[in-house]
C-alpha cells in the first residue's frame, strides 16, 4: 500500500525559505514521476512541481518557477521541495504524490493523499 508522509512546513515571513520532505513507503520515488501539490483555503488543489521518473526533467507551475526546486534522494526514498522567496500567496497545505503527467499541467495519479504539511507565509 502506498503511503506518503509530508513534513517541513511552518510559518515563515515573506521572502523566506522552507524545505519540504516527503517520505514514501510502498513505492520507490525514483520509479515514478513524483510531484508536489498544494491546496489553499477555498481553492482547488494544484500541481506546483514535478520530476519525471528518470529524474532528468523537472516541471513547475508558472507561479513558482524560479523559486521552487523539486529533488529526490533515492537512498532515503524521499522527495523534496525547496521553496525560496516565499510569498503570502504560497500559503497552502502541500502534498506529494505520484503524478500522471508533468506537462503541460501537473496531475496526480493517485486518488488518495497524505495528511500534507501546512505552509503559512506572513506578509
Amino acid at each position: 500500500q502506498v503511503q506518503v508522509v509530508e513534513s517541513g512546513g511552518g510559518l515563515v515571513q515573506a521572502g523566506g525559505s522552507l524545505r519540504l520532505s516527503c517520505t514514501a513507503s510502498g513505492l520507490t520515488v525514483d520509479t515514478y514521476a513524483m510531484g508536489w501539490f498544494r491546496q489553499a483555503p477555498g481553492k482547488e488543489r494544484e500541481g506546483v512541481a514535478c520530476i519525471n521518473a528518470r529524474g532528468v526533467y523537472s516541471y513547475y507551475a508558472d507561479s513558482v518557477k524560479g523559486r521552487f526546486t523539486i529533488s529526490r534522494d533515492s537512498a532515503k526514498n524521499t522527495l523534496y521541495l525547496r521553496m525560496n522567496s516565499l510569498k503570502p500567496e504560497d500559503t497552502a497545505v502541500y502534498y506529494c504524490a505520484r503524478t500522471q503527467q508533468c506537462y503541460p499541467t501537473i496531475t496526480s495519479r493517485d486518488n488518495s493523499w497524505g495528511q500534507g504539511t501546512q505552509v503559512t507565509v506572513s506578509s
